[in-house]
């Protein structure tokens, strides 16, 4: 049977990757789910958190047939399992443990500690193909990657796979338990908090509902909470993502500026606002809201992809968007982290299209060859 090991780049560009070899065995190092959970805590890219999210919802499905350490059958035959890297495992010379792409890569070497033939490591990371290579594993390429944040305002209902109108029915249930949570407080004299919220009801929300149902139970006792307010925004950030409701984008936005009046200097905040603001249409705002956070912090790569985006999608300004995609592709040339892989292919693979949306349009936009994606890299 044939063995693949996936590393975490090519997950978070298409997590159906998960069943995409049938009749194999499908490992995954235990690193990787350690570089997608942080995931979890991340403002990079909503759509890579999407993915990270998909990725952990699949693995936990496939749980429920059985260990994932000591495998789990999958439906086109095959197995899928999750490889710890042993402590004693008798590593080549120059293949150490210090990264998270090193103990990936010592992973697939132990992982055909018997020979290598059947084996083979899938990546979109050229260092790490190269560095496979050195040691006699075979490697392939898969790069699926989305063209990034402006593909997602018309994506949307593609992705999610809860149909609408249950989705609505959910929104209707959690506004109710919202109303009722804030009149409970009141009535209690702002010390009912969430626990005043029956348990069944509170199990009938998602994990963003729940964050802004508690958010704003504490901005009703306490509103100066700090913590609270980006809490709230979050979600409403979150919540916006799934259901692509404007009145969500509107609410986090609000609250988003009221956090930024303490904390002016939070780019990340910022930048997340911008892209709120770009949902919305107010693609001037969005450009302001990010410049500002570029000129504070040149090195902010989210809030110059971010910047591309806003150029590319709500001005069709091909120069000031090719700029920014440089810009991040620059900033990002010595990281070997596989979140930066992912924005630079993004990056790259949206100063492809651009140059080619803009000839179409008569326009000629000069990019280095070193900034566009080419044949057999990454």
């Amino acid at each position: 049977m044939r063995t693949v090991v996936l590393d975490t780049n090519v997950l978070l560009s298409d997590p159906g990757v998960l069943l995409a070899y049938p009749d194999t065995d499908v490992i995954i190092p235990e690193t990787v789910l350690g570089e997608i959970d942080k995931l979890k805590v991340s403002r990079v890219d909503p759509d890579l958190r999407f993915r990270g999210r998909e990725v952990s919802r699949m693995l936990f499905e496939f749980s429920e047939g059985g260990s994932l350490i000591e495998g789990v059958a999958l439906p086109d035959g095959g197995t899928i399992r999750v490889v710890p890297l042993g402590s004693d495992v008798s590593l080549p010379e120059g293949l150490a443990t210090r990264n998270a792409d090193d103990r990936i890569l010592a992973t697939a070497y132990q992982a055909c500690a018997e020979g290598c033939e059947g084996l083979t490591l899938v990546t979109n990371d050229l260092n790490m193909l190269l560095k496979a290579q050195t040691y006699g594993i075979k490697v392939e390429r898969r790069s699926e990657v989305d063209a990034g944040l402006g593909k997602r305002t018309v994506r949307w209902f593609q992705r999610y796979k809860t149909p609408i109108t249950i989705l609505a029915i959910a929104l209707a249930v959690f506004a109710g338990v919202l109303a009722l949570s804030l009149y409970t407080s009141r009535i209690t004299g702002g010390n009912g908090g969430s626990t005043s919220v029956p348990t069944e009801f509170r199990d009938m929300l998602s994990d963003n509902q729940r964050a802004l149902l508690d958010g704003l139970t504490i901005l009703q006792r306490t509103p100066s909470d700090l913590d609270a307010t980006l809490q709230v925004a979050n979600a409403y950030y979150a919540i916006h993502e799934q259901t692509g409701g404007a009145a969500y984008a509107r609410k986090g936005i609000e609250y988003y500026t009221i956090y930024l009046r303490s904390e002016p200097d939070d780019g990340d905040v910022r930048t997340d606002m911008a892209v709120l603001y770009f949902y919305i249409g107010e693609t001037d705002r969005a450009i302001q809201e990010a410049s500002a956070v570029i000129q504070s912090n040149p090195e902010h790569v989210n809030a110059s992809f971010n910047l591309g985006v806003f150029y590319w999608r709500g001005r069709s300004d091909y120069q000031a968007a090719a700029r920014q995609f440089m810009t991040v592709v620059e900033l990002l040339k010595d990281s070997s982290d596989p979140h930066d892989t992912i924005i630079d292919t993004n990056a790259r693979d949206n100063l492809k299209a651009l140059q080619q949306e803009a000839a179409a349009a008569g326009v000629t936009i000069d990019v280095p060859a070193t900034y566009m994606p080419t044949e057999g890299t990454i």
